[in-house]
């Protein structure tokens, strides 16, 4: 199992959920109004009067065989929308109850 977490604006929630579920990933946990800044070129994301926008993060916990999936699918969605800002991570999932 891999823990896949993703970090986006939230200009792209609708895309993001679009893509778990045709992936057919149904459980997650979301976060709202996370704020942050990319470490390329992206301006930071802190829902203030100077930087308004904010950023959502969702982690889910899925099968090896669909890592390769999400991230492709992420990627070319990254690649589309490079301002709005769009990163995702994998770690291994040791034990779960």
């Amino acid at each position: 199992m891999k823990a896949v977490f993703i970090t986006y604006n939230q200009a792209l929630t609708e895309k993001i959920d679009k893509i778990l579920n045709n992936l057919n990933i149904r459980g997650f946990t979301q976060w709202e109004d996370v704020k942050g800044r990319g470490t390329k070129k992206g301006e930071p994301h802190m829902g203030t009067h100077t930087w308004p926008a904010m950023n959502s993060a969702i982690i889910t916990i899925i099968e090896d065989e669909k890592v390769d999936s999400v991230l492709s699918k992420i990627k070319k969605l990254d690649k589309s929308t490079e301002v709005q800002g769009l990163r995702t991570f994998v770690w291994n999932v040791e034990k779960y109850i």
